[in-house]
């Protein structure tokens, strides 16, 4: 295991350039979302997809590594370390994005077989057959009559 020793006077000094770090990379994000939608400059926009998320994602990235290499002292630990910690929360959010993917995947799904079934239903009702909207019993389709 990776032990850097400091003093308290140097804890002091990682702390404040780290937050001030973090503080303006989030500046800069603040910025460029605001600059990016027309707030500052009006009429102004980036394009979102191709410029503005790219560049977010990459600060948002930088602000999570500066973060746990730092404060939470994974910088300083043995590469063994980093990987058991790190590459489960990898799968974690691939799990996420997998989960969510999907489940938009089943919504688009059941919005087309309700909008098929409403279809359905109209063409029904317009053509006067009344024995699709009866309702179902049980009984008088299982009875041996």
């Amino acid at each position: 295991m990776g032990h850097h020793v400091t003093s308290p006077k140097e804890d002091i000094g990682i702390a404040v350039r780290g937050f001030i770090i973090l503080l303006i990379v989030t500046f800069i994000e603040v910025g460029i979302a605001l600059v990016g939608n027309g707030h500052i400059i009006e009429g102004f926009t980036l394009p979102k997809i191709v410029l503005m998320v790219p560049i977010m994602i990459m600060f948002s990235l930088y602000k999570a590594y500066y973060i746990v290499s730092i404060f939470m002292h994974l910088g300083h630990e043995t590469k063994g370390m980093a990987a058991s910690i790190v590459l489960p929360m990898l799968i974690f959010v691939w799990a996420i994005i997998a989960f969510l993917w999907e489940g938009s995947s089943w919504n688009n799904n059941r919005n087309y077989v309700k909008t098929k079934n409403k279809e359905g239903i109209e063409k029904v009702e317009k053509s006067n057959k009344t024995t699709f909207n009866k309702p179902f019993n049980e009984e008088e389709t299982y009875s041996m009559k």
